[in-house]
This record gives C-alpha cells, sequence and structure tokens, in this order.
C-alpha cells in the first residue's frame, strides 16, 4: 500500500503512541477505513485534523512544522476562495491555474521564493 506524507507522518505516530486505527478514529470521529483512504490519497486531509492531531499529540514546534508539511504535500486539490479578492488577485489566480500544468520546477521554485516573501 502506497502511503502520502500525511499517510506516512501519521501512521509513523500512531505506532510510536501505541495506537491503532481504531483508537485514531475514535479520536478523529471517522471510521478506520476513512483514514486509511486519506493515509492512501483518496481523500484530502481534513482541515481539522491539523489541530486535533496537534493537541491529542503534544506536538513540538517541529513537529507541527513537519505535520503541516506532509498535510500540504498530500494535498491533490486546491480551493481557492475569491469571494474576497481583488481583480487583480482574481486574475493572478486564474492565470496561475490555466499554467500550472506546464510549471518547470525552476519557476515554481521562483514563485514559491515570491510567495514566502508575501507571508513574512
Amino acid at each position: 500500500m502506497k502511503y502520502t506524507p500525511f499517510g506516512e507522518f501519521y501512521k509513523i505516530l500512531r505506532i510510536k503512541n501505541h495506537e491503532n486505527l481504531n483508537a485514531a478514529s475514535k479520536l478523529l470521529s471517522v471510521s478506520p477505513a476513512f483514514i486509511s483512504s486519506v493515509e492512501c490519497g483518496k481523500r484530502p486531509v481534513p482541515e481539522d485534523w491539523y489541530n486535533i492531531l496537534c493537541k491529542h499529540y503534544s506536538l513540538s514546534q517541529t513537529e507541527q512544522s513537519q505535520l503541516k508539511d506532509a498535510i500540504d504535500s498530500s494535498q491533490t486539490i486546491v480551493k481557492l476562495g475569491l469571494l474576497n479578492a481583488s481583480l487583480q488577485q482574481r486574475k493572478v489566480a486564474v492565470a496561475f491555474q490555466r499554467s500550472f500544468d506546464n510549471l518547470n520546477e525552476d519557476v515554481a521554485n521562483e514563485l514559491l521564493e515570491i510567495l514566502n516573501k508575501v507571508k513574512k
């Protein structure tokens, strides 16, 4: 079975804490099958899982960052809310979506650098 980065992270976290899928399903209020489908990338990671896992496992800052990276790396669909976006922001979002499949690694790295500057 192939796991996403989130699936690997969470499986290791469960093993370290001696928890099986049944215990995890109670924690996350979902079925073991649902967790398995998330770990394998068949379903997206629910938004509330980050906070639940950080709190339940008392994750350190480093572990929280690793979890966030694992979740981000496992996403297969990204939705943008453009309701409050400016016209220019909407144009950027649409242009990015149209050209996404043609981005090479160099351009992707440049864009990531630019976006990381905006966060700061």
